[in-house]
């Protein structure tokens, strides 16, 4: 890799760094109650916040998260982190990117930028800067972050692991000392046995790591990691049969949304009878015209037999800006702190 061009201009670009809110740090419930009175997206997302209440007051219901787009790197990444804390999240489901590219990213003690909209994507690129919208990440140190991975895959066995397993090392990596940053939600889900599935992992930072590690393992003739995405699809559904009641937080769509509603389905193919998730909240911006399922509505994934609609909600808003709202909204009405830790990742300890 060639060193970027003009080292003082990249410097420049990256001195603002994003700050991540967390859950605890201002009372939101006020502005939800307020919400709760108005129309529009306002009144949606007071009733998305009354219906995850609902999920964290239920006894009987495992709640789980998912989450894709770029939300942990623009500032939510402690509000996961916390809902996992607190107990407020029993399982998560996520992109690569969401998991590798952000959150361990800022573990090994790297940050994310907030960026200049005026800058040519093509100066970005002779600096090795990335560009997520107006969120900037500096590519040496993402590439750091790929060989951090190549480094944890040469120090496991060389045998399939489910994406699940996978995460489940790097935490104890990090919760070994290794972390520059301490509680990141791959660490704090570790040591809360909060399972975490990326079911396309390798679409991340990952991927090179275990490319490479592939790679010169076939050329030395050794054996190799290899990552199951058919035992991530069978452990979130064993999950799902042990849970019986459960809630979906989502955050945006793709693959994390369709893999966690899934289960209902995969659960009966099984020959076992399982309740549909009973509630479910997703804050989105995609377009329900285009037939895609990321766009696909609750009241949709209803005629498919994935999700309940006595208590549904769909929020089309820019999901940091609501995220934080109704995360502190359910932090502070306190419900999680009758909850009992479900664990699950427990269920695959060996």
């Amino acid at each position: 890799m060639n060193a970027p061009a003009n080292t003082n201009r990249k410097a420049e670009l990256l001195a603002n760094t994003v700050e991540h809110v967390a859950i605890d740090q201002y009372d939101a419930r006020p502005v939800i109650d307020a919400m709760r009175k108005m129309s529009f997206t306002s009144r949606d997302t007071a009733r998305a916040a009354d219906i995850w209440s609902m999920s964290l007051e239920d006894a009987e219901c495992s709640t789980w998260l998912t989450l894709a787009g770029s939300t942990s790197a623009g500032g939510c990444m402690h509000i996961y982190r916390d809902m996992v804390k607190y107990g407020m999240i029993d399982a998560i489901v996520a992109t690569g990117a969401s998991i590798v590219d952000m959150d361990f990213f800022e573990a090994l003690g790297f940050k994310h930028y907030q960026a200049d909209s005026t800058v040519d994507d093509r100066e970005l690129r002779e600096m090795y800067i990335d560009r997520i919208y107006d969120t900037y990440i500096d590519e040496e140190e993402l590439q750091n972050c790929d060989g951090t991975i190549y480094e944890l895959c040469e120090l496991l066995e060389p045998r399939p692991y489910s994406s699940r397993e996978f995460i489940h090392e790097m935490g104890k990596w990090l919760a070994a000392g290794n972390a520059k940053k301490p509680d990141s939600l791959v660490e704090v889900a570790y040591r809360e046995g909060v399972p975490i599935f990326c079911p396309a992992f390798v679409d991340s930072s990952a991927g090179f790591g275990l490319v490479k590690h592939q790679v010169e393992r076939m050329k030395a003739g050794k054996p190799y990691l290899t990552i199951d995405a058919v035992a991530d699809f069978r452990e979130l559904t064993e999950i799902k049969l042990k849970a019986g009641a459960t809630g979906l937080f989502m955050v945006g769509g793709g693959v994390p949304k369709n893999f966690a509603q899934d289960t209902v389905v995969c659960a009966e193919i099984l020959g076992h009878e399982v309740d549909m998730h009973k509630y479910a909240v997703q804050i989105t911006v995609a377009d329900v015209r285009d037939g895609a399922c990321s766009s696909s509505t609750l009241k949709e994934a209803c005629s498919w037999g994935k999700v309940d609609v006595t208590w549904e909600q769909m929020v089309f808003a820019e999901a940091t800006t609501v995220v934080p709202l109704i995360a502190s909204d359910a932090w502070h009405r306190g419900a999680h702190k009758n909850r009992k830790k479900r664990r699950w990742a427990d269920l695959f300890a060996k």
